[in-house]
């Protein structure tokens, strides 16, 4: 695997738009994971370029210590308004990672200030990737990114993924009974259950039907353990919808977002809390949520974020990337059928298919696809022999079929 990464020379940006970016020979390339899925309305969109200049001008910097700004706190209201019904409190933070940390505090917190400080151990899929922190890491069923701090890990107790493609098959009836016994025999040492909905990213995009998802809300509501929803990824229209949790029509104690939040401008997340996880945290001092970096819900970051949320009002952006996910979905069935490609799959603007391990391992496979994408003017980083796109939700119609177009021929050409 590696002589494929060592073979070719780093890219070098130079500037991006749209779809694309372009290193400093002047070479364009397509985007085919959204720059790490963070790019959700294309790079350098217009709007968001304006939306941070305009702010800059204005208020760069201030601590939300004691002082707030008005960015901030629309930024809050506007997030309450397209989040799932229940989710009424903001916490900002910086990334993915940092949003899931906070999630991770706020439940033990919350367990402690209501005097049940055995509730300190967490739930999570095999394979889960919830980030880079320490906390965020505990959770991770990924060991390359795991094993090196394992000694120092939150307590996280892994349970199957379900497995199949409908709730009927076999591997669902264990994932459902192996979470449910978990619960039952163990709830009140468990702070809190949680889950990347439908879509499990950096392992590999495995995916799932939403019926785990009712069926983690119904369990985590009968034993009173916390549901946290790691939209991270999945949120901002990935799925279909603005967040995949609205496919199970559910409503997590705590969801974390980031990525598409800022639409790939700048780093910037937020934590929602339902009014039971707040009510936790009012009262005495010491009860209080003492937690926040120096730039939580900054002045940069609250505007460009609110432009985004703008963005998806105004030129209805989900109504838009319903074709596009089709002609995803469409063009991954069909390579589902090319020799050596094990399974295909899609969800919304999300394509995956699986290279067979007989015919190379260990990412081998994956490098080549890599290697005869860039080639052919792509950026199709792969995950292990999985090969995926997770374009901008904005790409024309014109560069997805010239995406869709090099991932097929980049396929055949690794496979031969």
């Amino acid at each position: 695997m590696q002589r494929y990464i060592d073979e070719v020379d780093p890219l070098v940006v130079d500037r991006a738009a749209g779809a694309r970016f372009f290193d400093v020979d002047g070479r364009s390339y397509l985007d085919a994971n959204s720059s790490w899925w963070v790019s959700t309305l294309g790079h350098n969109h217009p709007r968001l370029v304006a939306a941070l200049a305009r702010q800059a001008e204005r208020l760069c910097h201030v601590s939300l210590a004691g002082v707030t700004h008005e960015g901030a706190a629309k930024l809050g209201e506007e997030l309450v308004a397209v989040a799932p019904p229940g989710l009424t409190k903001v916490f900002f933070s910086d990334d993915g990672s940092t949003a899931v940390e906070v999630a991770l505090k706020l439940a033990l917190q919350m367990w402690h200030n209501e005097g049940r400080p055995a509730r300190r151990r967490f739930v999570a899929l095999d394979g889960a990737f919830h980030g880079e922190t320490i906390g965020a890491a505990s959770l991770g069923g990924v060991e390359v990114f795991r094993k090196p701090f394992a000694g120092v890990l939150l307590e996280c107790i892994h349970v199957p993924t379900p497995e199949g493609d409908a709730p009927s098959d076999a591997g669902y009836a264990r994932a459902f009974a192996a979470l449910e016994k978990l619960l039952a025999e163990g709830s009140d040492t468990i702070a809190a259950v949680v889950l990347e909905p439908l879509v499990q990213g950096a392992t590999g995009m495995r995916m799932y039907d939403a019926a785990y998802l009712r069926h983690a809300r119904a369990l985590c509501d009968r034993y009173d353990v916390l549901l946290v929803i790691d939209e991270v990824f999945t949120g901002y229209g990935r799925t279909g919808t603005m967040w995949a949790s609205e496919r199970a029509g559910i409503t997590p104690d705590l969801m974390c977002c980031a990525k598409g939040f800022s639409g790939g401008m700048f780093p910037m997340a937020a934590t929602l809390a339902t009014r039971r996880v707040f009510d936790a945290f009012l009262g005495a001092p010491e009860r209080a949520f003492y937690y926040g970096h120096s730039f939580c819900g900054n002045p940069l970051g609250a505007a460009i974020a609110r432009e985004v949320l703008a963005i998806f009002r105004e030129e209805e952006i989900l109504v838009k990337a319903q074709p596009k996910a089709a002609r995803i979905t469409k063009t991954f069935a069909s390579m589902g059928e090319i020799p050596g490609v094990s399974r295909a799959r899609s969800l919304g603007m999300i394509g995956a298919l699986d290279l067979s391990k007989g015919a190379g391992y260990l990412g081998e496979l994956g490098w080549r696809v890599y290697a005869e994408a860039r080639r052919r003017g792509a950026y199709l980083r792969p995950l292990g022999d999985v090969v995926y796109v997770a374009p901008p939700l904005t790409i024309t119609d014109d560069d997805l079929d010239a995406l869709l177009g090099i991932v097929e021929e980049s396929v055949r050409a690794a496979l031969r």
